[in-house]
This record gives structure tokens, C-alpha cells and sequence, in this order.
């Protein structure tokens, strides 16, 4: 099977690998690149836990096809940090207790930093919808949102 040259930038990063036309952007980042925090729970882009931020929108890396991210900008959990300086989600999930198992976890600070970037003062409604597309089986989902509702206050000034 042929392979495709990709050039795309991954967290900032310009980087390139080759890939099959059929794999999928999940299966590249984790095994061309060694970013295994998006996970796959699914394979069908039901379940959030592969979800990346492609040219700024929330998607499922499952459903992306590797060579389709040739030219664009990818965001995965590992960009979220800035060195080892946590993001606000991740510092308010760590303190909220908003994870267990951490299967789910990158996908829900994917999707909320897509939400937060989108809507910075969410309301918990907002929240519930804007993580609709991720699930979890180990916390329920009343830490996560009380985690994004805090890190938006962190991020708007208001805990500072």
C-alpha cells in the first residue's frame, strides 16, 4: 500500500510522517508522532476520547483520515500545557477530582478548551451540550462541568 507524506503542524510544532491512506489521524499521532493522549474508545466518533482540535474545530481523530491533515493546524491534549505549566482545565480537573480512570479525560479538555474558545462564560447548560460528544464511564458529569465552569472563571480574571 502507498503512503502519503504529511506536513502539518501538531501543537505548534511543524512536523511530518508518512502515512497510509487509510489510517487514520488517531492511529498517526499516537504511532508516527508519540502522542498518545487522545485515545481511541470507539473507533466510530461516538464516544469524544480521540477528540483533537483541527484547524480550531472539535473533531474525532478517529474519523479523519491521516493524509487529510496535509497543510493543517492540530491541537491534542499534549498542547494544551505550556511546559510544566498546566492549562486552567487541567489544573481545575486535576483539583475537582474530574477524572479517574483518564481513558475520557483527554477528549473532555479537548472538547472544553473548543467550548471555552468558542464561549468563554459558558453556562452549565452551554457546558453540558458543548461535552455532548464525550462520554465517560468512571466520574459522571457533574465534576467535569463544575472543573470547566472554574477553569472559564480562571481564564476570564475572575479567580486571579
Amino acid at each position: 500500500m502507498s503512503r502519503t507524506h504529511v506536513t502539518c503542524t501538531v501543537n505548534g510544532d511543524e512536523v511530518d510522517f508518512l502515512a497510509a491512506d487509510d489510517t487514520s489521524l488517531l492511529d498517526a499521532l499516537r504511532e508516527e508522532l508519540g502522542l498518545t493522549g487522545a485515545k481511541e474508545g470507539c473507533g466510530t466518533g461516538d464516544c469524544g476520547a480521540c477528540s483533537i482540535l483541527l484547524d480550531g474545530r472539535l473533531n474525532c481523530s478517529c474519523l479523519v483520515f491521516a493524509p487529510e491533515a496535509e497543510g493543517r493546524d492540530i491541537v491534542t491534549v499534549e498542547g494544551l500545557a505550556d511546559g510544566d505549566h498546566l492549562h486552567p482545565l487541567q489544573q481545575a480537573f486535576l483539583e475537582g477530582a474530574a477524572l479517574q480512570c483518564g481513558v475520557c479525560t483527554p477528549g473532555f479538555l479537548v472538547a472544553a478548551k473548543a467550548l471555552l474558545d468558542e464561549n468563554p462564560d459558558p453556562t452549565e447548560t452551554e457546558i453540558r451540550y458543548g461535552l455532548a460528544g464525550n462520554l465517560c464511564r468512571c466520574t459522571g458529569y457533574d465534576k467535569i462541568v463544575r472543573a470547566v465552569q472554574e477553569a472559564a472563571v480562571q481564564l476570564n480574571g475572575a479567580g486571579k
